[in-house]
């Protein structure tokens, strides 16, 4: 099957189907659309080397993660996969595990097999470097944005996310609400801490145990918190937690402490990771960061950016609740 095939049956010269399939020339959108239905109809696929040659592109994108367990890579690089798979773009996957020299090597690699763009994501929503010193490609970092306000990021609005988490326990009837999260020095523990308080004020209401309780974003941590929490507000009626670890953890410890959830103490994580939310007992009400959204928007950012349409800055995508039994 060749082109010749393809711009037999749509009616047209093999010129006009071969700009047609490679999207370039003043086509009109009528037959741009009928030499496609006559690839469809042929089973007609384009050399590939051919393409790349004919658009000076190599239809591939590079996706460079500091997330070596997978936790928010895998849901941003899966949906990036579904919006980039439409353009037949493929992806590779490259992990630095947060180290510089190795983050160097795949950026030279990615270089050398001449990727259109790069997406780069991480484990954590702190601002890093950029990158633009290394490479002469488009790149969205999706996740952690750039600290160069001329880039392209997308990211979770976590400050949305965690006013929807608290107005939902207010709503619920509680007024004693306390705030376990992870360490201090991390972005996200630190807006969602903010984004807590201010809805706590605007309720008239404060903290439970009167300040906020900084940790680690580990269940251990949830279970040793709950009793300080506790120990400072008996009569605590609700607890926000920064992760869903820390709300398992919180739940165990309740567990044990005879304190039913939600019966006395209401009960809120965040990000809706399924091995903790759904396994937690009972099944967690929590913040859905939307990673999968995150990671098509991204590409689609990167697609507009290797088009010359790049518009630079931090977008904000909306976090989601998912209300379960624990409230």
């Amino acid at each position: 099957m060749t082109i010749a095939d393809v711009a037999a049956l749509a009616g047209v010269s093999v010129g006009t189907a071969s700009k047609a399939l490679n999207n370039r020339g003043k086509l009109r959108q009528e037959t741009r659309a009928r030499v496609a239905d006559a690839a469809r109809q042929l089973g007609f696929r384009p050399n590939e080397m051919a393409r790349s040659l004919l658009s000076g592109r190599s239809f591939t994108v590079g996706l460079l993660t500091t997330d070596h367990v997978g936790r928010f890579s895998l849901p941003v690089l899966l949906g990036a996969e579904d919006a980039l798979g439409a353009g037949e773009i493929s992806v590779f996957l490259c992990d630095t595990r947060g180290d510089a020299i190795r983050e160097r090597h795949h950026l030279s690699a990615l270089a050398s097999r001449r990727v259109d763009g790069i997406i780069v994501t991480g484990r954590r929503t702190d601002s890093r470097p950029p990158l633009r010193q290394f490479l002469d490609v488009p790149v969205v970092y999706a996740m952690a944005p750039s600290e160069d306000p001329r880039d392209v990021s997308v990211v979770p609005d976590e400050w949305q996310g965690a006013r929807e988490g608290v107005r939902h326990l207010i709503a619920a009837g509680r007024t004693r609400i306390a705030h376990i999260t992870g360490p201090a020095r991390h972005h996200s523990a630190q807006v969602r801490a903010a984004a807590f308080r201010e809805t706590l004020a605007e309720a008239g209401l404060r903290p439970a145990g009167g300040e906020v309780m900084f940790g680690e974003w580990n269940e251990p941590w949830g279970r040793q918190a709950v009793r300080h929490v506790l120990h400072a507000e008996p009569r605590c009626d609700a607890l926000f937690c920064g992760s869903d670890q820390i709300a398992r953890g919180a739940a165990d410890g309740l567990r044990e402490m005879g304190v039913d959830v939600p019966g006395d103490i209401a009960l809120v994580g965040f990000d809706n990771w399924d091995v903790m939310s759904t396994a937690c007992r009972p099944p967690l009400t929590t913040v859905d960061m939307e990673l999968g959204e995150l990671g098509r928007v991204a590409a689609m950012s990167l697609l507009e950016a290797i088009e010359g349409r790049a518009r630079p800055g931090v977008r904000r995508l909306p976090c989601r609740l998912v209300i379960r039994d624990s409230t």
